[in-house]
């Protein structure tokens, strides 16, 4: 079975929720940890993960918080999982640098991933906060 970690499906909760606000507005990890019932130390680690990523911009200050680095139809599905986890490759010999083997699967290996890839490409992160 195929599955994100639930590092990267928390970023794609908050990343939901601050998308569906004002494009201006800054979030800051207590007030996502309240509403996403996520626990803080880990909506810090997520929302520092997004930012190394730059799916996020940090702002300091005492009035500072997180925003989004793009619109959120800018922001696609595979961005973000690259971000969390890196880059998509259902397998070793999917990845772009391939495999040892060569075998006799690689290829369709690849066309599979890159069919997956094609897919979270299409999907934006406003398609996915206003389901």
């Amino acid at each position: 079975m195929l599955r994100i970690t639930k590092i990267t499906d928390y970023g794609f909760i908050l990343l939901a929720y601050m998308a569906d606000k004002d494009p201006e507005q800054l979030h800051n990890a207590k007030d996502l940890s309240a509403v996403s019932g996520i626990a803080l130390p880990t909506v810090s680690k997520v929302l520092k993960i997004l930012t190394q990523g730059r799916i996020l911009q940090s702002h300091q200050g005492s009035k500072g918080g997180y925003s989004l680095a793009r619109t959120a139809n800018k922001i696609t599905a595979a961005e973000i999982i690259e971000a969390v986890e890196g880059p998509v490759a259902i397998t070793d010999c999917s990845s772009s640098d391939g495999c040892e083997r060569n075998c006799q699967v690689s290829q369709s290996w690849q066309k599979i991933n890159g069919a997956v890839i094609g897919a979270l490409q299409a999907l934006t992160l406003a398609d996915m906060a206003s389901a």
